[in-house]
């Protein structure tokens, strides 16, 4: 399984992202590019830390129904619910917003595993880094899939 704690995977990533234009289409779903990228920078802060989560009470219910497809080798599926608080309603400067994404993936890579473990997810609850590091690999996958980048 992929996951953005490797080199490769991390370099891939970034080299995606600068494929990435402020007009590119969007396959599914209703972001803007630069929304794609600002609700990613939502979700890195959740996995660092940065802005910590609660796990929501139909998450504690039902996640761990779900919680081995989140992070098994299926991608993440078209048009999946996302909380509330990483829905991005503005429209952010595209440049910065990417520029911000890159760095906040550059720092997650460098601080490893050791530096999101035991973080909380707002649905699944308290992941291991190594989780956070895939899961995270596959969302930012997902939304560069949706933008066909």
């Amino acid at each position: 399984m992929k996951t953005l704690f490797d080199p490769e995977t991390h370099n891939e990533l970034h080299e995606r992202l600068d494929k990435l234009t402020p007009d590119a289409e969007r396959l599914w779903g209703k972001m803007s590019p630069a929304q794609m990228m600002e609700h990613n920078v939502r979700v890195i802060q959740m996995a660092t830390g940065e802005v910590p989560m609660k796990q929501h009470i139909l998450g504690k219910a039902i996640g761990w129904i779900f919680k081995s497809r989140f992070l098994g080798d299926q991608p993440f599926s078209k048009n999946s619910p996302t909380g509330p608080t990483m829905i991005v309603a503005d429209e952010p400067d595209f440049e910065e917003t990417r520029v911000r994404l890159k760095t906040l993936m550059t720092d997650l890579h460098i601080g490893g595993p050791a530096a999101c473990d035991g973080n909380v997810h707002g649905f699944f609850g308290r992941l291991t880094g190594d989780e956070w590091g895939i899961c995270q690999y596959k969302h930012v996958d997902h939304h560069l899939r949706q933008f066909g980048v």
